[in-house]
């Protein structure tokens, strides 16, 4: 599968490595030059792109960033991936810590539902909450007890069957999170989020979200 990979932080890096150990073709940006990339371009075998060139005839499209550059990315960033290509975000708004204050989350957008206005693309929400080297190094065969289960947020489709089954490809049991709609269920400070539940628990989490921000997720001023 060809794979475009916009951001290569923790988990961009590590998705990286991944799915290139998988046998995926990736191709791999950041907000700099493909030069900057080299030595995870050398480690893993990816291909170090510019940005703008990231989702070219891909197969899968993953936008993994800090919130406040979302903006910055080029118009129309995934609009040359395959008819159909699902785009993963694996993004956090993080108001206080990192992105200062962006209006309508505050507001009540979910976080993916502005991350897909901003690209202009229906997205999946997944990998934004584990930890990057549990990411790495946890995933486990299917079947195996107790694996990490991870929710996935987005529409009904053959773009979710590929996002569930490159999370299983990935040692992870994939848990239907509901449309984007419903993703505030696993955004930060939530029951799910930064947990290493089983696919049981998962679900149980996700149930009992609360829509509302929790006031070390809400900027200052909101």
């Amino acid at each position: 599968m060809k794979i475009g990979i916009i951001g290569a932080g923790h988990i961009g890096g590590t998705l990286t490595r991944r799915l290139r150990e998988l046998g995926h073709e990736v191709a791999v940006a950041n907000s700099r030059s493909p030069e900057t990339l080299s030595d995870l371009a050398q480690e893993t075998g990816a291909t170090a792109v510019w940005a703008k060139d990231a989702a070219a005839d891909a197969d899968l499209v993953i936008v993994s960033i800090p919130q406040k550059n979302v903006p910055d990315l080029a118009d129309g960033i995934v609009d040359a991936r395959k008819p159909g290509a699902p785009v993963i975000e694996t993004n956090n708004y993080y108001p206080q810590q990192r992105d200062g204050k962006i209006a309508a989350i505050e507001d009540g957008l979910t976080e993916s539902e502005w991350v897909s206005e901003q690209i202009g693309a229906p997205v999946f929400k997944v990998f934004n909450g584990i930890f990057w080297k549990h990411l790495l190094e946890k995933g486990k065969p299917a079947g195996t007890p107790n694996r990490i289960a991870l929710p996935v947020a987005g529409e009904q489709g053959p773009g979710r069957e590929l996002v569930h089954d490159i999370v299983d490809q990935l040692g992870f049991e994939p848990v239907d999170a509901g449309p984007i709609s419903e993703s505030w269920r696993q955004q930060p400070g939530t029951p799910v989020y930064g947990k290493d539940f089983d696919a049981d628990n998962t679900r149980k989490a996700l149930t009992e979200a609360s829509r509302e921000r929790t006031a070390e997720w809400r900027a200052n001023d909101a």
